[in-house]
């Protein structure tokens, strides 16, 4: 079974036993505008809850993903690099950013439920 979560900073992470997919919500990409640039995380890196773990550069502004869990990078969306306007596109389905293999459980139960995360956009907008 999937689970999606979300962060205060727009990130989505979707659970699949310990594989954590990682990318920004809709409502992130349409505020970025159209995005021209990513660089993603290096495979097999370790990040930590809360760092940075890819840049993203649109026509309005640069920006960073921060990593809604701790763990190791274990893969990478590439053809983000050559298309990166596949997050604007279907920012929840193709436009993921990386997959990360959760180091501590207990941090997903940290991240925003649908409901409290509609609630923030709604307060944002």
């Amino acid at each position: 079974m999937t689970q999606t979560r979300y962060t205060k900073d727009h990130e989505w992470a979707k659970l699949e036993h310990k594989l954590v997919t990682v990318g920004i919500t809709d409502f992130a990409q349409s505020e970025l505008g159209d995005l021209v640039f990513i660089q993603l995380p290096t495979i097999g890196k370790t990040v930590l809850k809360g760092d940075e773990a890819a840049v993203i550069e649109s026509v309005k502004a640069a920006g960073e993903v921060k990593s809604p869990v701790g763990g190791s990078i274990t893969e990478i969306n590439e053809a983000l690099v050559d298309a990166p306007e596949k997050v604007n596109e279907d920012p929840m389905g193709e436009g993921w950013f990386y997959k990360v293999t959760m180091s501590n459980s207990s941090e997903w139960e940290h991240l925003l439920d649908e409901t409290e995360y509609a609630a923030l956009v709604a307060k944002s907008s």
